[in-house]
Order: structure tokens, then sequence, then C-alpha cells
């Protein structure tokens, strides 16, 4: 799939996340904080990229559900979110407000999902 990345005209990468999971672009939210968490995970800031990790992961079990209709992958993918996102409150972060209004908004689109 080729993202038009265009639309993603926002400085920061989490606020390209936040504007692709409002718009619903689950897919390309999950590209827009790869290149970070693969950062982290090179400086071997594990927490760091934990955190990363389940935001991409809520956003990849909302893209399995909603775009690729696949509510199996969806159900093994969304508990991710949960098992990491409580580093969060640990680490050390810019923009930190921004991710809390991430996974907040995550689990608000993923109140739409029905099983």
């Amino acid at each position: 799939m080729k993202i038009d990345y265009s639309i993603f005209n926002q400085t920061t990468a989490i606020d390209r996340f936040i504007f692709a999971i409002e718009n619903d672009y689950f897919v390309e939210a999950h590209e827009l904080l790869e290149d970070d968490w693969n950062e982290y995970k090179r400086q071997g800031q594990k927490e760091k990229a934990l955190v990363l990790k389940a935001l991409i992961n809520g956003a990849t079990a909302l893209a399995l559900y909603f775009v690729k209709k696949r509510p199996n992958g969806y159900l093994k993918v969304w508990p991710v979110l949960f098992k990491y996102i409580h580093l969060l409150d640990i680490v050390e972060l810019e923009n930190k407000n921004r991710f809390y209004f991430a996974k907040e908004l995550l689990i608000e689109k993923n109140k739409l999902v029905k099983l």
C-alpha cells in the first residue's frame, strides 16, 4: 500500500499519529511512529520503545478490524496496547500530554468495535 504522506503536515510524529487516528487512517498511523520506535530501540531506550509499540499496536488492531476486516487479528493485537501503555507514566517524553491524548483517542475509537 502506497501512503500519501502529504496529508500529514504536523510537526511531530505524535501529532501526525493523532491526526491519522482522528481521521481513521489506522494503517498510516502505524507507520508514522515506526521510525521513532526503531530509534528508541536502537538507543536502548526500551521503555520509550514499548510505549510507542503500545500505540502502534493499538492503531494496528483498529486497522485489522476496520480496514482489513480481520476481527481475529484485532483480538490478538489490541491487548498489546494495555500490556505496555502503563510505561507512559514513567518515561520522559517531549509532548507527553500528546501521547496520553493518543492513548485516549485509541480507546475512544475502540468503542466503535462490535464483536
